[in-house]
């Protein structure tokens, strides 16, 4: 898979801060931070189907969504979706209730049985033949399906280095602006929002379409920020 890499310095704070390292010394520091960014196409992709039965019994409502549960997994094992790539998300079995206005209550009108399962693609190309195949065996909705990289943990330590790099370079640049040069790193961290497969798109599909769904996702960004402070080396006074 071909990737694009791209630099992303994102100058947020510059501060030169004198504090006491002993009751005699005093430090002058450069504090930085940049981001790094890769940018990558998904090459997986995970989507919900739901199974709901309703019934006047709660038995018969889980029954009938059992059944369709049993097609749908068997639909998708056809669609080469293992059954560890298609687990239960949730489950439910819950009454229906009615406002009945004449007898001033609730009534019980039966019960309603809900299976969701995630579903996951680990090859995109066939992501089109598995929500067709899940349709035609019965599910009432197809819902979020979001996009990911089975490359994330090599794609966010390459875009962590490209915003270390950054943070190093703007230092640089800002000490020979104050009037030095940099020293040594004191201190780094990172700073990452939680990894999120996007985009996200919110389907629901009844009935299979004529032709083989088609689903094609837009790159992605992984994105690493990083906080510095580096040494700031005052040149000498020239007399």
């Amino acid at each position: 898979m071909k990737t694009k890499l791209i630099f992303c310095s994102v100058w947020l704070l510059v501060t030169v801060s004198f504090f006491s390292l002993t009751a005699h010394a005093e430090e002058s520091q450069v504090v930085v931070s940049a981001s790094g960014k890769v940018s990558v196409k998904p090459d997986m992709a995970e989507f919900v189907v739901v199974l709901q039965s309703n019934a006047k019994s709660a038995e018969r409502a889980a029954a009938e969504t059992a059944e369709k549960y049993r097609r749908v997994q068997a639909a998708l094992r056809l669609a080469t979706v293992p059954l560890e790539d298609a687990p239960t998300a949730s489950y439910t079995v819950s009454p229906n209730w009615e406002w009945d206005q004449l007898q001033g209550k609730s009534l019980l009108k039966g019960y309603t049985a809900r299976h969701a399962l995630m579903v996951k693609v680990r090859s995109l190309g066939l992501i089109g033949r598995a929500i067709d195949a899940a349709v035609q065996a019965g599910v009432d909705e197809v819902q979020s399906i979001t996009f990911s990289s089975s490359r994330y943990e090599e794609l966010r330590q390459e875009a962590l280095a490209a915003a270390v790099g950054n943070a190093r370079r703007d230092a640089a640049v800002m000490a020979r602006a104050a009037g030095g040069r940099l020293g040594q790193l004191i201190e780094v961290g990172v700073s990452q929002p939680p990894y999120a497969g996007r985009p996200v798109m919110e389907m629901m599909a009844l009935k299979a379409a004529p032709a083989q769904t088609e689903i094609a996702p837009s790159e992605q960004d992984v994105v690493v920020t990083v906080t510095s402070r580096w040494r700031f080396i005052a040149s000498p006074a020239v007399r």
